[in-house]
């Protein structure tokens, strides 16, 4: 087996920072030594294949992005990230972990879609890679097949209050599935917007000719988010389950999240970078020459990017420090603007819904280091450590130490990444991200004991990653 020694660096956790060297022995960590140690030897250096140099850099828990969604048929196309690319880019950028959805929807059974996810990805992973699954159709028979899906190291499952006569569930089957979440222990996901009143306002705005990007943001407005929040708040009390809500962007929303965890109980939520960085006056109504008002389409996704005005990423950022919002995900979910999101050239309501991030979530979280919006420690545990208690994977993953996974990226905090469609690695004709200017590098990724990304160029290769079977969410009260 190969040995790699990660010397002269600052180990940076969740609880804190010092100087250490790390060794990895073959696939997992072995030791975490002081600086100058000889409980190995007088020359551990000496005695290893691979040395790595970390002065003057960060030495982290290799990020995981546990909301992504490569291959995903939706809006009459599919994500343009296969589990190939999108995994490859995942590792240029720090991130050695990702959660994806397997989906089932109407009419479909859970098992078959999560063997079809599995088909997917199996041998064409870059890094490790679990899944989610995806309930689009409650019925007594996937209701059923839910309470197997931990024997297949599915530990949490998702469902959409948006989205009706796609994935939408009523309020009778968010209770049904709820009820399941409590009684197996499986964590649920919601996507938390009023879906039906949404579609109504989005069939009026574009009854009034308003059918650009701009608008999608206008039908999706704060306040579908905040009602429907609320809504899956007070059913997952009722039944006892545990609750995370994915995508957050109204700050609304945050404060029902932060009312429900007052009171004790079991409910988390996730944001994403654009919504930390983007807005609806910036993003959703830019205007480009190659597109006109089309230009906004690159930031189409739901929850929809909302106002600066209002204040909405100031406050993600807040909850971000006081652990209302207990992580960062990407919602990794890309189209081409060419052949994809120009579907919705016409009408915002045939645009696919999303945004490719995944390969840039440690920088720009990093950057909200650099800006003092948050701490060191807290940009670990926003992007590696709670993504892995949240879903059942601490221990193995999200923490330099003994018998953990060899899952580090050496950080360089000297270093620069210039964001751009011409330099990115993700499978897109453009960047939702084009310019944004970053105070730090990514140096040196491992991935399970092996480089995979290290001066400048890409050392893994297709099928590196493996499945993880995933334990009950380890972030419970």
């Amino acid at each position: 087996m190969t040995t790699t020694l990660i010397k002269g660096g600052t180990v940076v956790s969740a609880t804190g920072r010092g100087e250490a060297d790390v060794l990895i022995d073959g696939e997992t960590i072995a030791a975490v030594l002081a600086p100058g140690s000889q409980l190995l030897g007088t020359d551990v250096a000496a005695s290893v294949d691979t040395v790595i140099d970390a002065t003057g850099r960060y030495v982290i828990p290799g990020g995981i992005d546990a909301h992504t969604h490569m291959e995903l048929p939706f809006g009459g196309t599919n994500a343009s990230d296969t589990f190939e690319t999108g995994t490859r880019a995942a590792a240029w950028g720090g991130t050695t972990s990702i959660i994806d959805f397997a989906v089932q929807r109407y009419g479909e059974r859970v098992q078959d879609g999560l063997a079809a996810w599995h088909e997917k990805a199996a041998g064409n992973c870059a890094i490790d890679y679990g899944f989610h699954q995806i309930v689009g159709g409650v019925d007594e028979d996937s209701l059923a097949a839910m309470r197997g899906l931990l024997d297949e190291g599915v530990s949490s499952f998702k469902l959409f209050m948006a989205y009706p006569g796609v994935f939408y569930s009523d309020d009778a089957q968010v209770l049904k599935a709820m009820q399941v979440s409590a009684e197996t222990g499986l964590l649920t996901m919601m996507h938390a917007e009023n879906g039906p009143a949404i579609d109504v306002l989005a069939a009026q705005l574009a009854d009034a000719g308003k059918k650009a990007p701009y608008y999608h943001g206008i039908a999706r407005a704060w306040q579908m988010e905040e009602e429907a929040t609320h809504r899956a708040i007070m059913l997952a009390n009722l039944t006892g389950a545990p609750l995370y809500t994915v995508h957050v962007s109204a700050k609304q929303a945050v404060d029902q999240i932060a009312w429900a965890r007052d009171q004790g109980w079991n409910v988390f939520g996730e944001t994403c970078p654009q919504y930390l960085y983007l807005s609806l006056e910036e993003q959703l109504g830019a205007f480009s020459e190659e597109w006109g008002q089309f230009e906004g389409a690159k930031w189409v996704c739901s929850t929809p990017l909302r106002s600066q005005k209002e204040g909405h990423q100031h406050h993600m950022w807040q909850a971000l420090r006081t652990n209302d919002i207990q992580m960062v995900s990407t919602d990794h979910c890309p189209f081409c603007m060419k052949g994809q999101k120009e579907l919705g050239l016409d009408d915002f309501r045939a645009i696919p819904n999303g945004i490719g991030s995944v390969e840039h979530r440690m920088d720009l979280m990093y950057q909200g280091v650099v800006t003092g919006k948050i701490t060191l420690e807290r940009w670990v545990e926003l992007t590696s450590t709670t993504p892995a208690r949240m879903f059942g994977l601490y221990g193995r993953k999200g923490v330099i130490q003994p018998g953990a996974d060899g899952d580090v990226v050496v950080y360089d905090p000297n270093g620069h990444t210039t964001i751009s469609a011409a330099s990115h690695h993700m499978n897109m004709d453009h960047s939702a991200w084009e310019g944004f200017e970053i105070d730090g590098h990514v140096d040196t990724v491992i991935s399970r004991g092996k480089v995979v990304v290290d001066g400048g160029q890409y050392l893994g290769a297709k099928g590196d990653g493996r499945f993880l079977k995933r334990g009950l969410s380890q972030y419970l009260i």
